[in-house]
């Protein structure tokens, strides 16, 4: 734990690749075995290897405080539970984590964690109305990981543009979309005045059940946009929903990040 591949040349345990001997290579590094297969002389390299920076982020909009039933938490809810508990996971791990946007560097250590629930709590008791439902778009260093937890749900053009912002910048990012329920399944009937918690108003619908499957086809048009955005950068997307356990989708994602660089996408 805590110590992740940079798929580039530097110390580190791992094999990277062979390459022919060049003058002024030490002959310490020969692969003598490599070298008797062929008719050159091949250095053995491995990567180099060290903590990782990794900044965590979490859609604190008022969108996420929905939640459709009293058995399952607000989206906002389950999206600081996985922050914090991966943020746990990668403090243990011995890397370096920050919040996204914070202004502060990347630092490791128990202390840490507590810095980040007394953000969030803060956060939380703050103007929901006045938050932004995407990351703030600021530098990070090349070689960095970001972890972007909402419900992503805005126009998929802005999304793309901060992804690419991001992924032009060198840095591996994570994506979790968590839903609700009834987000995802649309499970009313008949006459039903949705509310919007987003100043969009509000917005009655005589039959519910004729519009469900117009419905579906937006939703699955939106994330599958979100899996081309992150296969095409070699990112990854997690689709999370509130009524699922949160362990599961943890693992699943902490265990993506320490895999090589490649887009992947998991729905749990």
């Amino acid at each position: 734990q805590g110590v992740h591949g940079r798929r580039r040349v530097g110390q580190g345990d791992s094999f990277w690749q062979f390459r022919r001997y060049q003058p002024g290579d030490s002959t310490q590094r020969i692969d003598w075995r490599q070298s008797a297969k062929n008719r050159a002389v091949f250095i053995r390299e491995t990567e180099w290897e060290a903590a990782a920076s990794v900044w965590l982020w979490r859609d604190a909009s008022a969108s996420m405080r929905y939640a459709s039933s009293e058995e399952y938490p607000q989206k906002s809810e389950r999206a600081e539970l996985v922050l914090l508990a991966l943020a746990s996971l990668l403090s243990g791990g011995g890397e370096r984590i920050a919040l996204l946007g914070d202004g502060r560097r990347p630092v490791t250590g128990r202390a840490v964690l507590r810095r980040f629930a007394e953000t969030l709590m803060l956060e939380r008791q703050a103007d929901a109305a006045h938050s932004s439902s995407l990351p703030p778009v600021v530098p990070l260093p090349a070689w960095g990981n970001v972890v972007l937890i909402g419900d992503f749900l805005d126009p998929i053009d802005q999304i793309e543009r901060l992804v690419r912002y991001y992924a032009g910048l060198g840095v591996l990012g994570h994506i979790v979309q968590v839903l609700d329920p009834a987000e995802e399944t649309l499970p009313f009937v008949g006459h039903v005045k949705f509310a919007g918690l987003e100043n969009e108003g509000t917005h009655p619908i005589r039959r519910v059940e004729a519009v469900r499957e117009g419905y579906h086809q937006r939703l699955r048009a939106q994330q599958e946009e979100l899996a081309r955005i992150a296969r095409s950068v070699g990112w990854t997307l997690h689709l999370h929903r509130t009524d699922k356990s949160p362990q599961i989708r943890l693992l699943s994602r902490y265990m993506a990040m320490a895999q090589p660089r490649g887009g992947a996408r998991g729905a749990i």
